[in-house]
């Protein structure tokens, strides 16, 4: 058998993956720019919280085991449940199992056109006037994709200058998306055409899936071969009489080059050079996003390490109705008490349960206003607010005092519960955010508080537990795996390092010079490889 010439099989590799995924790299790299300050429409959290109406729990009258059972959900579902408003009226909401009334135990029927426009004019009082039904949907649209357990879903026009979309779920009663006309636009030219998110091939979620995983991997094998390919055809010293392509031997009158191309060729040749290796980690760790052959446990916590910092599951059949409507009174009554005003956009929202070392407890969710500190980080004097307010009580006693957060000693508790058994190598309580508790855009209350203990034990894994003491929950979990994806994932997608993105703008003009430089590389490609093409195409075609 002949050897391969290895020389020829890395050209052609090159050249016909470059050929075939040109455009595409193009598109990744133009909107991974948009992406870095766009991207897909979201209903922020803050501004959730913020628009829903106050509690009011005085009539409740039904338990949230009884509620569970009326709105067919799993018994678990109980401690994921949200005492809340729908209209004047009090609900249990048990995500998108239902929606149950608190007052009567109904559970909600199926929203009529005009019952969803009523909740869209109570999310959005000022626009009460211009509102109209825009479509009932039984499949997602682009917006509402990861939204599908939502569905079926009323889409509402606010009649603003902004063009605005709510989405109202049938099922649940509740506004679950907003889009603006601005955001729509961006994010088509961003997010959408990033991830390859068009609405009909998204739906196949496996096919989309692993499309975009063998894409990078075809994507990694066209970036290495060109590494490789580009330094073997570099001359340190200028003394290629420059060819107008790789395969003839057509000189070019043009002066000795370190290059043996020319025209868009040579400055494909010298961009390859420069920004070939960033571009073989943007797109290494792009595919890494999704998260290719399971490769890497999640961030969430075990089953087992939520029920061993809570003390087992929650013990619903104790919170009766009595005890959730005089906690919800005496949560209400503690903050505006806290805040020294009865200012209603101040008022708690929506109640929630939780149980910590075997007891359940009643927690306050409200505003916060969407924090951005300084660059890029925090700290706990940044979410003082949310942490000062009381947010916390006993759902066994509610006429107990209501307080804010559980104390240290109960938190490291409750974290070694969480691994019995395993030894602890440290536990710190964060006042700033570390390389894997953080976030770019912080919400008071989302997930992200400060301060919280992080317990580092010293099992095979090596595993981390962060526990928020104002709501006694694990928040996070990483282990090793975890934390060398965070690093080859965002650390090499978005240049995501601690003394780099705090120092805006010089992460912005880094990354905006290196995607460009990827964007020359890929564009200077089209045109020689579209003429390879039709040559090709015009040597294969019949001879008249």
């Amino acid at each position: 058998m002949a050897a391969v010439d290895w020389r020829r099989a890395l050209v052609l590799t090159h050249r016909w993956l470059g050929i075939a995924g040109g455009l595409l790299f193009v598109a990744w790299f133009a909107s991974g720019i948009v992406m870095m300050y766009r991207r897909m429409p979201e209903l922020d959290p803050a501004e959730r919280m913020a628009r829903l109406p106050p509690l009011d729990a005085t009539d409740v009258r039904v338990s949230p085991a009884e509620a569970a059972l009326a709105a067919e959900a799993p018994p678990q579902a109980v401690a994921g449940v949200r005492l809340g408003m729908h209209g004047e009226r009090p609900v249990y909401r048990f995500g998108t199992s239902g929606t149950v009334f608190a007052d009567t135990g109904e559970l909600l029927e199926p929203l009529t056109t005009e019952a969803a426009i009523a909740v869209a004019a109570s999310f959005a009082p000022e626009h009460a006037a211009t509102l109209r039904h825009d479509g009932r949907l039984l499949e997602p649209d682009q917006w509402t994709l990861q939204s599908r357990a939502f569905l079926p879903l009323h889409r509402v026009a606010l009649g603003d200058p902004e063009d605005t979309r709510l989405y109202v779920s049938e099922r649940t009663g509740e506004v679950a998306m907003e889009t603006l006309r601005s955001e729509r636009a961006w994010a088509y030219a961003g997010a959408v055409l990033h991830w390859l998110y068009f609405t009909p091939f998204r739906t196949h979620s496996t096919l989309w899936a692993q499309t975009i995983i063998w894409l990078s991997v075809a994507g990694c094998l066209l970036s290495l071969s060109g590494i490789v390919w580009g330094l073997v055809r570099f001359s340190r010293r200028p003394r290629h009489r420059a060819m107008a392509d790789a395969s003839t031997e057509r000189s070019d009158p043009q002066r000795a080059s370190r290059s043996p191309y020319s025209g868009l060729v040579r400055w494909h040749h010298y961009a390859g050079l420069v920004f070939g290796l960033v571009t073989f980690t943007w797109i290494l760790s792009g595919g890494l996003s999704m998260d290719p052959w399971s490769w890497h446990p999640g961030t969430a916590p075990t089953r087992a390490q939520r029920e061993g910092a809570s003390g087992g599951e929650l013990r619903a059949e104790e919170l009766t109705a009595e005890r959730v409507r005089e906690g919800a009174a005496a949560l209400g009554a503690g903050r505006l008490a806290a805040a020294s005003s009865t200012d209603a956009s101040i008022a708690i929202k929506e109640v929630g349960l939780v149980q910590f070392r075997g007891e359940p407890y009643l927690v306050a969710y409200r505003p916060e206003a969407p924090r951005e500190p300084p660059g890029g980080t925090a700290t706990a004097a940044s979410t003082a607010d949310a942490a000062d307010a009381p947010g916390l009580v006993s759902a066994l006693a509610p006429e107990a005092r209501p307080f804010a957060r559980f104390s240290d000693e109960d938190v490291l508790a409750a974290a070694r519960a969480a691994m019995p058994g395993v030894a602890v190598a440290d536990a710190i309580w964060l006042e700033e955010y570390d390389a894997y508790y953080y976030g770019r855009s912080y919400v008071a209350g989302s997930g992200l508080a400060l301060p919280v203990l992080r317990m580092r034990y010293a099992d095979p894994q090596r595993t981390w537990l962060y526990l928020d003491p104002a709501r006694g929950t694990i928040v996070r979990k990483e282990e090793r795996l975890t934390r060398l994806n965070r690093w080859l994932y965002r650390g090499l997608h978005s240049l995501d390092f601690p003394f780099l993105y705090t120092s805006r703008p010089l992460w912005d003009v880094l990354v905006i010079v290196l995607s460009l430089g990827g964007l020359a590389l890929s564009a200077t490609t089209l045109i020689p490889g579209w003429q390879r093409v039709w040559r090709s195409v015009r040597r294969g075609a019949p001879r008249g």
